[in-house]
């Protein structure tokens, strides 16, 4: 783990060329999908991962998994990675489940060095990885149509590295972007097919929900899975 932002950006840009783009991933609505999400507690210095694990065609829980950690990286934009990445590690290590296709809350090559969270997580575990991300960072886009399922490109230039998407009518778009093993319009379809009831996909909900509840438990000295 680099102790500082200039090795964590030369890890980033070794890292970057293992990503794999030439893999459509697996098909959205089938196999099993996990979200993954970080809880902070800056004051202690304390993080805490979550991996939820549902089935993907009906979304029912298949199994879950945390896990805590201390913050070893400072806060640096671009490089979250790797305050988050320890401990996600952690969390994905202790399933006994396939996690099939990875969702992280966060960007792949929707990064200014092209190798955000969801690419560095797939590199490091060779699992299909997607970013669903709330904001936009810091690329730009034309807003996708009011209905659900409209999108645009997300663009960095003329390069598309993402796309906003409409998961429900009337609701601010998210922000898609490959991490590795799979295509962007297929991240887009996986999108959709897990946020069915809500803007945000459940595996991106469930998992916050579940890390926020570990954080709790860890920092009020309760039990934590």
């Amino acid at each position: 783990m680099p102790s500082d932002a200039a090795g964590a950006r030369a890890l980033q840009d070794a890292l970057r060329g293992r990503v794999i783009l030439d893999e459509p991933g697996p098909p959205p609505g089938t196999g099993r999908v996990t979200g993954v999400d970080v809880a902070y507690d800056d004051e202690r210095d304390i993080v805490a991962a979550a991996a939820v694990v549902l089935d993907g065609a009906t979304l029912e829980l298949v199994e879950e998994a945390t896990a805590v950690g201390r913050v070893s990286f400072p806060y640096v934009p671009g490089l979250l990675a790797f305050r988050e990445i320890p401990t996600v590690l952690a969390a994905l290590e202790k399933l006994a489940a396939d996690p099939g296709l990875v969702v992280c809350d966060g960007y792949g090559r929707a990064h200014p060095r092209r190798f955000g969270l969801a690419s560095h997580l797939g590199v490091l575990t060779g699992l299909p990885v997607i970013g669903v991300a709330k904001n936009p960072f810091t690329f730009t886009y034309e807003p996708p149509g009011p209905e659900r399922g409209d999108q645009s490109p997300l663009l960095d230039g003329a390069e598309e590295v993402g796309r906003a998407v409409r998961t429900r009518a009337g609701t601010k778009p998210v922000y898609v972007s490959v991490g590795h093993r799979t295509g962007l319009d297929n991240a887009v379809a996986h999108t959709l097919a897990l946020a069915r009831d809500f803007r945000q996909p459940e595996t991106t909900r469930r998992a916050d929900a579940l890390c926020r509840r570990a954080l709790r438990e860890a920092t009020a000295g309760g039990p934590a899975a």
